[in-house]
């Protein structure tokens, strides 16, 4: 990601508009696909970084999505795992992944 954009985030996140939620939570997808390919094996990534990202809050979608432009960094991991322990993205998961899954057997 450009610096531009991550200078942006935050500013469009005040906007607290559709676009800005679709900008800052696409871009926080990108620092979720890697912790969760790396944290998680196996499991489909597609779905479970949905699930990461729909069951996170707004400030947390906004660290990971600055988080994004910077690679690998400690918190979006800290972040990502801490959401991926929540009971409602445990089951986003199961329902949304599992699916997924069987179907690549």
């Amino acid at each position: 990601m450009r610096p531009s954009v991550l200078l942006i985030l935050p500013v469009l996140a005040a906007c607290n508009s559709p676009l800005a939620d679709a900008v800052a939570r696409d871009a926080a997808k990108r620092a979720v696909n890697p912790v969760v390919a790396a944290r998680f094996p196996g499991v489909p990534l597609e779905p479970a970084t949905n699930c990461i990202i729909d069951n996170a809050s707004a400030d947390e979608i906004l660290t990971l999505a600055t988080a994004a432009g910077a690679g690998a960094n400690e918190t979006a991991t800290r972040i990502v795992l801490d959401v991926a322990a929540r009971p409602d993205t445990i089951r986003c998961i199961a329902t949304e992944g599992l699916p997924v899954l069987l179907n690549t057997l």
